[in-house]
């Protein structure tokens, strides 16, 4: 059994090695530093195989890391007094043991490249490995062109404690407002992630802020759109096999947001 700074390390020089432009790089000396880099590198590299044997310590690290961040589960969340099948919960949706979490993605489909990126794309695509950019890119191969906005894919999960991410493209807002298109657009990625989810047999899904963000739909507009969006879907597919939907929220504007949309006060 190795340790966990020769793992990361074995890692580092395995990406490292695959760019001649990062032969300067140099492996930094703590563990933190080693798993930033380790991300960061995981970020920009473009989506090919991996071996087997980087592929199994890849997946040791996350699943290390993954427990670390601590697992949280539906029964964590917090159900809605008005709408018994929403539940609301703050944090990192990285760390959520649903059947899907739902991915703000870009057109390209493909995760950020932007290393260490503080978006949600980041962040779904570091916790999950390496393995979900090529999977992603499998799809996209074979699609032909990029992602229209508010349809959905789905992928596994990998290193995530989900079993799958359901990646959809949100509308980017230009202008001060967003348009009528906008908000249909918006409610198309909330109806298409449900209808993916209700045709692989899902349960319980948790959907990020599509849009908000640096799509810079509004906050508390978008999470109207969400609500009556949901719970139309629910009333209009009674036989879905969606029966809990966690609205996972980050920024605590967002979280009073919805509690008042939910019913918590």
């Amino acid at each position: 059994m190795i340790s966990e700074q020769e793992r990361l390390d074995t890692l580092l020089r395995t990406l490292i090695n695959e760019r001649p432009e990062y032969s300067d790089l140099k492996i930094p000396e703590s563990v933190s530093d080693k798993r930033n880099l380790l991300r960061a590198l995981m970020n920009v590299r473009n989506p090919a195989p991996l071996s087997a044997e980087t592929m199994r310590l890849q997946d040791e690290e996350l699943s290390a890391q993954r427990e670390e961040k601590g697992v949280v589960t539906l029964a964590d969340t917090i159900q809605s007094p008005l709408y018994p099948h929403l539940r609301l919960w703050q944090g990192d949706i990285t760390r959520l043991r649903v059947d899907a979490i739902v991915n703000a993605a870009n057109s390209r489909m493909l995760g950020c490249f932007v290393p260490l990126h503080k978006c949600i794309d980041n962040a779904i695509h570091s916790a999950a490995g390496m393995e979900l950019r090529e999977e992603c890119n499998r799809i996209m191969q074979k699609q032909g062109h990029p992602e229209p906005t508010g349809h959905a894919k789905i992928t596994p999960g990998y290193n995530l404690p989900a079993k799958w991410v359901i990646h959809t493209v949100g509308p980017i807002v230009y202008g001060d407002h967003p348009t009528p298109d906008d908000c249909r657009l918006l409610a198309d990625c909330y109806r298409n992630c449900l209808a993916i989810a209700g045709d692989n047999g899902i349960e319980s899904i948790a959907f990020c802020c599509i849009s908000t963000g640096e799509f810079r739909f509004p906050q508390r507009q978008a999470a109207e759109i969400a609500v009556k969006t949901v719970t139309e879907y629910l009333q209009e597919n009674p036989s879905t096999s969606v029966n809990a939907i966690v609205f996972n929220v980050f920024k605590d504007s967002d979280l009073e947001i919805y509690k008042t949309l939910l019913g918590y006060k």
